[in-house]
């Protein structure tokens, strides 16, 4: 089809909406490696991850066979709240940027949690409703999971106990109050209310925290607590699962009209959005049915792709989860305190990482100045106040489309806009009055986090 006849935003019919979930280990020829005991450095049984996680979820955690999970009615009814979500045309910032290239992208942000975190919240809910539980523990960064699990538990009469990283609990009161409104309780983390958050505020007076010491307290508060369990909104395996409606819909709605995208583009933390968005195309490139160039983009204050190390590490900073194989800063690594970009977890997801070592993913780094730069252009021409994550994903679209003015190449690009910035004003209002400053990590800043690496299991 030509320009013309591709409208501004592509809503899919409820009746087109997924029905399955896609599990793209199915098609890697060589998996994840698994995770495992720390004590044994032998792979977990499903025993082993039941105390933790619901008996379901550790189920999808450990399949790397079924390609496609079905989604259960009560999953599927709800989504219809705010999905399908639009894939959009940005004929506006194509114009402004006076690119040949054609850009759209994929926006996750029309649900009152303000991003794609809500997709994997409902699920790990359900799972947890039907399990017969009270209620279930998490961690949250700039908030939008612990904002979208608080609301998924609501909507199943959960219990909710949300351990937020206190430099975003004390920047971020409204994302706060939003959690707390759907019945949440919210602990600025590290705490006093855990045994593990005494020993890292002994260890680290006076610490912003991070997602890694958030996780250690939602673990020891989950298994230390008859009828709760622990969920996560990233890394795990079963949340890229859920996560691959966003990549399926937009499939959908650019089969509809013919249109192909050249280059894939996400923001990458712990690998959420990046790996459900790109899980479906990244199949046909598996299968060899078709190709596609994935761009995962972090923030360079938090490298772990472009910088980190791909070996077991601890999932969090107290070491009480499981070890995972993937690219790491160290568990102990905690980002500069002017990071407000988002995206602050040390590791990455072990089916990202994976990819990305595979040579199928291409990784960059990027300063926050430029992002949040990428974010008010954005914001002026399409109309929408992005996330600061999401405007990762952004500048390299951005970026992208002007080598495409450079070289008249009409490249398709595709990114996704996880969600809205309109709880980060903070860090927006640090942008405009020039306060914002740019962090990058030495070596040596990296090789104090590496010093804290597990002993790896022998080959």
């Amino acid at each position: 089809m030509s320009n013309k006849e591709i409208p501004y935003k592509i809503y899919l019919e409820e009746n087109e909406m997924p029905d399955s979930w896609y599990n793209v280990r199915a098609d890697m020829k060589k998996k994840p490696a698994p995770l495992l005991n720390p004590a044994t450095l032998e792979p977990l049984k499903p025993e082993e991850l039941e105390p933790i996680f619901c008996k379901e979820l550790v189920k999808q955690e450990l399949n790397d066979t079924d390609a496609y999970i079905p989604i259960p009615q009560e999953i599927k009814d709800f989504y219809k709240m705010y999905r399908p979500s639009p894939l959009v045309r940005a004929y506006c910032l194509e114009k402004k940027l006076g690119t040949p290239a054609k850009i759209y992208y994929k926006f996750e942000g029309n649900n009152t949690s303000g991003s794609h975190k809500l997709n994997s919240a409902i699920a790990q809910a359900y799972y947890a409703k039907q399990q017969g539980l009270k209620g279930v523990t998490t961690e949250t960064g700039a908030g939008q999971w612990g904002t979208a699990l608080s609301m998924a538990c609501a909507y199943f009469d959960l219990d909710c106990k949300v351990y937020m990283v206190k430099v975003s609990y004390e920047q971020k009161p409204f994302r706060r109050e939003v959690m707390r409104t759907y019945g949440a309780s919210v602990t600025p983390s590290p705490s006093t209310t855990t045994e593990v958050g005494k020993k890292i505020l002994e260890e680290h007076p006076g610490t912003t925290g991070s997602l890694g010491c958030a996780i250690s307290e939602a673990v020891e508060t989950a298994t230390k607590h008859e009828g709760y369990r622990y969920v996560l909104g990233s890394v795990l395996n079963q949340v890229l699962l859920h996560q691959s409606v966003i990549g399926l819909e937009s499939k959908i709605a650019m089969d509809k009209y013919g249109i192909k995208p050249d280059i894939i583009i996400g923001c990458a933390g712990g690998g959420s959005n990046i790996g459900g968005l790109i899980s479906p195309f990244m199949g046909e490139k598996l299968r060899g049915e078709a190709d596609y160039h994935f761009i995962a983009v972090e923030p360079a204050s938090c490298p772990s792709l472009t910088r980190g190390k791909y070996v077991y590490d601890f999932c969090d900073t107290g070491k009480v989860c499981p070890m995972a194989k993937m690219y790491t800063l160290g568990s102990g690594f905690i980002p500069s305190a002017n990071h407000a970009g988002g995206l602050r977890y040390h590791g990455m997801s072990s089916i990202v990482s994976e990819l990305y070592d595979q040579g199928l993913i291409e990784a960059r780094s990027v300063e926050q100045t430029s992002v949040f730069e990428a974010a008010e252009q954005f914001a002026r021409v399409e109309g929408i106040l992005p996330a600061p994550e999401s405007s990762h994903a952004i500048r390299v679209a951005i970026d992208e489309a002007l080598k495409c003015k450079e070289t008249g190449e009409e490249k398709t690009i595709l990114f996704g806009l996880t969600g809205t910035g309109y709880f980060d004003m903070v860090a927006y209002e640090k942008y405009n009055n020039g306060e914002m400053s740019d962090y990058i990590p030495t070596d040596k800043d990296l090789e104090a986090g590496f010093a804290g690496l597990p002993k790896q299991p022998e080959e």
